[in-house]
């Protein structure tokens, strides 16, 4: 059974108690706040490991709650929940540092599978070695090997390949990926993320054209799935 906590800051209430109830169910230790000021409190002092945080809350907005709880560089998954479907609250969220993103309505056992495979992430002490299909990646000497081969990548490739692997399962928009792997002061288009994704796919894809690891999300970016070993 799980013992991590989990926070959930919505202003529902019978969103709450159901989200609350089913995580207590799970063996979570569960946490709630009902609007933004208390979440923010919640959020910055509760050691959570997990947070469940809506965007739309009174007095403090979840996007300015993840914006402070990045700013404190605090080792906490944030998924947002959201009623909102445009890309670019999603995209908002993401570029703050939220993880993931959740789109009411959504299912609680969705969700719980969600924040399970999030949290047996979180339990693993951080990876020296990647092992993804026929790949390995070390994250020391930051080499790829396929079916025990060398493959050759270039700096872009090589940097994209480590974010993305230490970002396994979280939902990355381009912009995301741009600043962390070309960095902000350098002058290239989200093009270049979509051409070094492309190229990288073809030295870690079986199939590049309908890719097992590097996934596409549609008008947002990308996310890394790498297999349960």
């Amino acid at each position: 059974m799980p013992s991590e906590k989990v926070l959930i800051v919505e202003d529902d209430p019978t969103l709450l108690e159901a989200l609350k109830d089913n995580f207590l169910h799970a063996g979570y230790c569960v946490e709630v706040a009902d609007d933004g000021e208390k979440g923010l409190d919640a959020a910055l002092n509760s050691n959570a490991d997990l947070i469940l945080l809506d965007i739309m809350l009174p007095k403090i907005n979840g996007y300015e709650i993840c914006r402070q709880v990045r700013e404190r560089q605090l080792d906490v998954i944030v998924i947002m929940l959201t009623a909102k479907g445009q890309e670019s609250d999603i995209i908002l969220g993401l570029n703050l540092g939220a993880d993931d993103y959740v789109t009411k309505p959504f299912g609680i056992k969705e969700l719980l599978a969600r924040v399970n495979a999030f949290l047996r992430r979180h339990r693993r002490v951080k990876q020296r070695s990647y092992k993804f299909g026929d790949c390995e990646f070390d994250g020391v000497s930051y080499e790829l090997t396929r079916n025990g081969q060398h493959v050759q990548l270039t700096p872009k490739e090589l940097s994209l390949l480590q974010y993305l692997v230490e970002k396994t399962d979280r939902a990355l928009s381009r912009d995301q990926i741009l600043n962390a792997v070309w960095g902000h002061s350098v002058f290239v288009t989200t093009r270049s993320v979509d051409r070094c994704i492309t190229t990288l796919r073809g030295k870690i894809e079986a199939d590049p054209h309908q890719p097992r690891f590097i996934k596409t999300i549609r008008e947002i970016g990308y996310r890394f799935e790498m297999p349960e070993t």
